[in-house]
C-alpha cells in the first residue's frame, strides 16, 4: 500500500474530506472508463498518538487532522471502527496519472451505515459518531463535538409527566410524533425532580438540589441534561450561536419551508416544537426547544432554541412549569 500525493493536493484545495476518496493499490483492476478501481482500509481514532505502527494494510485516521500525513500504516486499536472504502480514480493523459477520485464506504467493522453498541466511527462529513446506547428499549447514536459527546436524537424516555404531540394538543401515550421528535418534558421532570421545583430555586430546597456539574435527571447513568454552560460549550466548538443552528439542525424537509440545515456535525437536531401545561402542543416543524439544568430563577430555567428561517441558536429562559420541551442527553 502507498501513500499517494492526491491526499495533498486535495487537502490544499479543502477537499481532503473522510470517506470521498482514496489511492489506488497495486494489482487493482482498471474499471473500464479509464480509472482504476482502489479499496482502502483504515481505523478512525481521536488521535494519532492511538495508532500502533506494523500492521500493513491499515491506514489510521485522525478526525482532527484533514491532510495527507494523517495517513500511515498502522494497526487499529482496540475498539476503534475499521471502515473499508472503495472507488474510482480518472487518469489525466496517457500517463495514468490520478487527478481526481470518489469513494464510498463498502464494509465496516460497525456493520455499514449503522454504529452498533459498543463501536465508535466516522461516517464522512466530518461527523464523528461515538458509542450508541440503549436506553429505556430505545437504541440512540452519539456523535462527537468538539469535546462533547451528544445524542444525535431528542430523548424519547416514556418519564411520568412527560408527553407526546397529537395533533394540536398533548397526550400521555405514546404517538408518531414522539417517534419522529421525541417526547416533551417540563423541567422538573426533565430534571428527575418532584413538580414543586418547578417553582422552587435548587438551592433553597434540599428535594430540588441540582447535582453539579453534572446533573443526570432523566438521561441515562453516565449521561446528564446539559447546562447553559454545557450548551455555550457547544455553540463555541461550532464556531458561534450566529450560525449554530444552520450548522446543527437536520438537513430534513421536516423543517418547513426549506429552513433545514447543512447538519455538519451530526447533531440533526429536528424541530418538534413544544408545549404548554394546558396541553396545548404547536410549533412543529418551524422549531426546536431544549432545555438546560441551568436555572434563572426560582420559577424560570434557561433552554436553547433554532427557528427554521434563522441561522443562529436562540439563548433564553422559560417558565419551567408551563412550557414542555425537549431534552438531548449529554455524556458526563
Amino acid at each position: 500500500m502507498r501513500i499517494c500525493p492526491l491526499f495533498a493536493k486535495l487537502a490544499a484545495f479543502g477537499l481532503a474530506m473522510a470517506l470521498t476518496f482514496g489511492c489506488s493499490s497495486e494489482g487493482n483492476n482498471n474499471s473500464g472508463g479509464g480509472g482504476v478501481v482502489w479499496n482502502t482500509t483504515y481505523c478512525v481514532v481521536e488521535s494519532m498518538g492511538l495508532c500502533v505502527t506494523g500492521l500493513t494494510g491499515k491506514q489510521c485516521r485522525d478526525e482532527g487532522y484533514k491532510g495527507y500525513d494523517g495517513y500511515f500504516d498502522t494497526e487499529c486499536p482496540s475498539g476503534y471502527d475499521k471502515v473499508t472504502v472503495s472507488g474510482v480514480s480518472s487518469s489525466s493523459g496517457g500517463s495514468g496519472s490520478s487527478s481526481s477520485a470518489t469513494g464510498n464506504v463498502v464494509s465496516s467493522s460497525s456493520g455499514g451505515g449503522s454504529n452498533p453498541v459498543g463501536s465508535s466511527s466516522s461516517r464522512g462529513g466530518g461527523i464523528v459518531y461515538g458509542v450508541d446506547v440503549s436506553y429505556q428499549d430505545e437504541i440512540y447514536k452519539t456523535v462527537k463535538i468538539g469535546n462533547q459527546t451528544w445524542f444525535q436524537r431528542n430523548l424519547n424516555y416514556n418519564a411520568s409527566g412527560s408527553k407526546c404531540g397529537n395533533g394540536g394538543s398533548l397526550s400521555d401515550a405514546n404517538t408518531t410524533t414522539c417517534d419522529t421528535y421525541g417526547r416533551l418534558y417540563d423541567w422538573a421532570t426533565a430534571m428527575a425532580l418532584p413538580s414543586k421545583c418547578n417553582s422552587i430555586l435548587s438551592t433553597s430546597d434540599a428535594d430540588c438540589a441540582i447535582t453539579t456539574p453534572n446533573h443526570r435527571g432523566i438521561c441515562p447513568s453516565g449521561w446528564h441534561i446539559p447546562s447553559d454552560a454545557d450548551w455555550e460549550a457547544l455553540m463555541t466548538a461550532v464556531g458561534g450561536s450566529g450560525t449554530a443552528g444552520t450548522k446543527l439542525k437536520a438537513n430534513s424537509d421536516l423543517w418547513v419551508s426549506n429552513g433545514k440545515g447543512t447538519d455538519n456535525y451530526g447533531f440533526s437536531a429536528l424541530p418538534g416544537g413544544y408545549g404548554g401545561s394546558g396541553g396545548y402542543f404547536g410549533n412543529v416543524g418551524s422549531n426546536g426547544f431544549w432545555w438546560s439544568a441551568s436555572e434563572y430563577n426560582a420559577n424560570y430555567a434557561y433552554r436553547r432554541d433554532m427557528y427554521y428561517s434563522y441561522e443562529n441558536v436562540n439563548w433564553d429562559y422559560n417558565d419551567k412549569s408551563n412550557y414542555l420541551f425537549s431534552v438531548r442527553c449529554l455524556q458526563d
